[in-house]
């Protein structure tokens, strides 16, 4: 797997944004991808295919993500900072399995989003939007949720070891199993 120059990403967002219009071009489809490092601040990437994408210290500052199928995607130290993963559908972005561990989701919109499975250890959720997102069996390790609205969330079986929940909304949420210890 070799890592995608600027010109190719770039090329693939511009085919998408006039496939997202329905002006022709190609959905982005980045499955499998070694996206390590790139730059996708502000990219447009709803409905793109980004399934088991590298996307280790990528920068998705501001990018928008609805939609997008991110299932096994490494995103390990991303920038996800005041990222889009909502939209209308209940299921906005599949993040089953995927690798978060240290990435910046501050201010990070993931209503609805599906986390079952997902390794958040020590990442900064900082009042991230998680209303009604689904995070059955996740690790939350250390995760830094100081002011992260989860109202409605499946916590189910999380592993919330250690996490900052300062402040944080836990209004019907369902935190059944879930580990809590020195949270």
């Amino acid at each position: 797997m070799t890592n995608m120059s600027a010109d190719q990403i770039d090329n693939i967002l511009k085919k998408h944004e006039l496939w997202l219009k329905g002006e022709g071009g190609a959905r982005a489809v980045f499955s499998g991808a070694d996206l390590e490092g790139a730059c996708l601040e502000g990219a447009n990437l709803k409905r793109a295919d980004l399934t088991g994408a590298i996307l280790f210290r990528a920068n998705l500052t501001w990018a928008i993500l609805s939609d997008a199928a991110l299932e096994a995607a490494l995103l390990e130290n991303a920038n996800l900072k005041g990222a889009y993963l909502a939209g209308a559908n209940l299921k906005i972005a599949d993040l089953e399995g995927a690798c978060l561990e240290g990435a910046d989701l501050e201010w990070a919109n993931l209503t609805g989003t599906y986390l079952k499975n997902a390794d958040l250890t020590g990442a900064n959720l900082f009042r991230a939007n998680l209303k009604a997102a689904t995070l059955e069996r996740a690790g939350l390790e250390q995760a830094y949720l100081f002011g992260a609205d989860m109202t409605g969330a499946n916590l189910k079986s999380a592993n919330l070891k250690g996490a900052n929940l300062t402040d944080a909304t836990l209004e019907w949420a369902n935190l059944t199993g879930a580990d809590l210890e020195g949270a």
